[in-house]
Order: C-alpha cells, then sequence, then structure tokens
C-alpha cells in the first residue's frame, strides 16, 4: 500500500455492520483451532453489533480453551487509526480477529497494513467483513489469506495476489 494515503477516499454505502450467528462464532472458533492458536487479539468496531460479536467469539474462544491477549476497538471515523492499529498488532498473537462495520473495518485495516507488522494471513474474520464489497474498500490484492465465516456457518477466504 506504500505511494497512497491510508484513509479511504471513500466511505461504505451499506450497512455491513451484522450481529454474528452462532453458526458464524462456531466456524470462527473452528478454523482457529484448526489453525492451532492458542492466543487471540480481538478487534471491533465500536457499535453495539460489533461489540456483541466480540464478546460472543471471547466467550467461545474461553470456552474451547483459548486465551484471548486483548481486545481493541476503532471507530468508525477518526482522523488517524495509528493508536488502534498500533495497539492491535502490538500483541502479536497466533490470529486477529476482526469485527465490525465495514468503513471503520476498511480504515482500520488499511492502517495496519500501511504502517504494523499485521497480516491477513493471520487474521479470521466476520461475515460482514466477507462481503466483497466490505473486501473492496481495502482491495483483496491486498488481503490475501484473510478468512472468515458466514451467517451459515461456512468459511470464506481471500485469495488477491497481494
Amino acid at each position: 500500500m506504500s505511494g497512497e494515503s491510508p484513509l479511504l477516499t471513500k466511505p461504505a454505502t451499506y450497512d455491513a455492520d451484522l450481529t454474528a450467528t452462532d453458526a458464524e462464532v462456531d466456524t470462527l472458533i473452528r478454523l482457529a483451532l484448526a489453525r492451532g492458536a492458542r492466543d487471540i487479539t480481538i478487534g471491533s468496531g465500536r457499535t453495539a453489533r460489533a461489540l456483541a460479536t466480540a464478546r460472543a467469539v471471547e466467550s467461545a474462544w474461553a470456552h474451547a480453551g483459548g486465551r484471548t491477549l486483548g481486545t481493541v476497538t476503532w471507530p468508525e471515523t477518526a482522523a488517524s487509526w495509528l493508536r488502534p492499529a498500533s495497539r492491535f498488532a502490538a500483541a502479536d498473537p497466533d490470529l486477529w480477529l476482526m469485527t465490525g462495520p465495514a468503513t471503520g473495518w476498511a480504515q482500520m485495516t488499511r492502517r495496519l497494513l500501511w504502517s504494523t507488522p499485521w497480516t491477513p494471513a493471520r487474521t479470521l474474520a466476520t461475515a460482514g467483513i466477507g462481503d466483497p464489497r466490505t473486501l473492496a474498500l481495502v482491495g483483496p490484492a491486498h488481503l490475501h489469506g484473510l478468512t472468515g465465516a458466514t451467517a451459515d456457518g461456512a468459511s470464506w477466504h481471500v485469495a488477491g495476489n497481494a
């Protein structure tokens, strides 16, 4: 992403702020376990739905025997996402997990790519993030390896060329 500003020039025009379903949370936990993860860091937008999803994932992860190193939230709009991005990437977990509305997620992700060692290949995400319109805000070419769960419990994977 070098050479361009990490700030979006055009925010999302749709609502991708969804509360994760039980099937979605179960799939995220299954995917994390299949990757051999023990420690995760959870990042979410600050909406009620995103926070509820983050709590559900954290609870299910603890029930599966995993450890959450931290949770970081980010706003939908801000002058900069550098502080939450730095905090999110700093814990260096086995996996990161992300949830939240499209615009805030995209702004956070662009900042992560621009300024931190975070990598999409070590990240799981919820259904709203897997929406092609949400992924397009960052660009699939920058998200190679990002994997997530759909609301019905299936999984999705970005295979863009980074």
